[in-house]
């Protein structure tokens, strides 16, 4: 199944200007959302992740579900002020906005391996906040940023990969 043609575009969400990659419809779709699961697992499958991380809010359905087939742990990273015990937080800019996200600091053992999950990469922004958040006194190794939707033309997977960070994506949308 191509998953490209189980994303559905909204043009002008958030704001004017931004063609919005909906993966609800993907998550909707039984057969796809199944897919999109294993091929986001399989590059990892003898990487000896010990959790994954997802990003609010889509992260958290992929994430969860890529950690169930690696036997790993999951770690939400949400926005500022949704977690409730000790956090520390990152900001970001959004390529329509600025926000924060945190983890619980306990959220990683030192030296454990991290996955990054979210539905989509586009500046990085975000992506680049969960590492900085996952790495916080060098807890975390992480071992790589899978996402279901690459936007190239904004740099973030390549940003991350000059990072240092492993990138992975299942589908890009090149322009509008």
């Amino acid at each position: 199944m191509d998953l490209r043609d189980t994303v559905r575009a909204i043009p002008d969400y958030p704001q004017p200007g931004i063609l919005f990659r909906d993966i609800t419809t993907l998550l909707g779709d039984a057969t796809a959302f199944a897919q999109a699961v294993d091929e986001l697992a399989a590059p990892y499958r003898n990487a000896s992740v010990a959790k994954v991380a997802g990003i609010e809010a889509r992260g958290f359905i992929l994430g969860g579900a890529v950690a169930r087939q690696l036997s790993a742990g999951f770690v939400p990273l949400r926005k500022k002020g949704k977690l409730p015990f000790h956090t520390h937080a990152a900001d970001y800019e959004l390529e329509y906005g600025r926000d924060e996200i945190e983890m619980h600091l306990d959220a990683i053992a030192p030296g454990e391996r991290v996955l990054l999950i979210d539905d989509l990469i586009a500046t990085g922004g975000t992506a680049r906040a969960a590492i900085k958040l996952l790495q916080y006194f060098g807890r975390a190794e992480v071992v790589g940023a899978a996402f279901v939707i690459d936007l190239p033309e904004l740099g973030g997977a390549d940003a991350l990969r000059a990072d240092g960070i492993a990138v992975s994506t299942l589908i890009a949308f090149n322009g509008a």
